[in-house]
């Protein structure tokens, strides 16, 4: 190695202990604890109410999308009895009006299930307010207790150790009550 990259290693080596002591010193003073947040969604009667009404009409959905998918197979294998007795233009024909079904069909099921589908959107009407109202006294109560963090212990936070003397999601299940 020459000097100038020896240098390069002394001087990063210098600020990494001088970044850690800074964190390991405001460490202290920070207050943090964690909460279950689907827990605490999970007790909450009309969360249920609306989970068991989004999992109806998406059930529903699933059988009219199943059911215009059984229609294509039907098509499907019509088609494939009738094409030895097809001209080239009847199999076009057919093969256009199954594709343009099975087209209609994934729009379909897109529009239901998409990103920005009809399940999404009902899902925001009936569920949003439910988790506002929850993040709200969770807020609430971080700001009274003087919390600097309040980590959800449901979500995928990496979280791999928690005591559960930091736990407080009763504490906001009382809270909501």
């Amino acid at each position: 190695m020459n000097l100038q990259t020896i240098k390069n290693l002394g001087i990063k080596a210098i600020l990494s202990t001088a970044l850690v002591a800074v964190f390991a010193f405001t460490a202290n003073a920070q207050r943090i604890c964690y909460v279950d947040v689907n827990k605490v969604l999970e007790s909450i009667q009309e969360y249920q109410d609306a989970q068991t009404e989004l999992d109806r009409q998406a059930k529903q959905w699933r059988q009219e999308i199943a059911q215009e998918y059984d229609v294509i197979k039907g098509m499907y294998n019509r088609y494939q009895a009738e094409q030895v007795l097809m001209s080239d233009e009847a199999r076009r024909q057919r093969e256009d009006e199954i594709m343009n079904k099975e087209k209609e069909v994934r729009d379909m099921q897109k529009s239901k299930f998409g990103p920005e589908g009809e399940l999404f959107k009902r899902r925001q009407s009936l569920v949003r307010p439910i988790q506002d109202r929850v993040y709200a006294a969770i807020e609430a109560y971080a700001e009274e207790r003087g919390y600097d963090f309040i980590f959800d212990r449901s979500g995928n936070s990496g979280m791999i150790f928690t005591n559960p003397e930091f736990d407080k999601t009763e504490d906001i299940l009382k809270r909501l009550k």
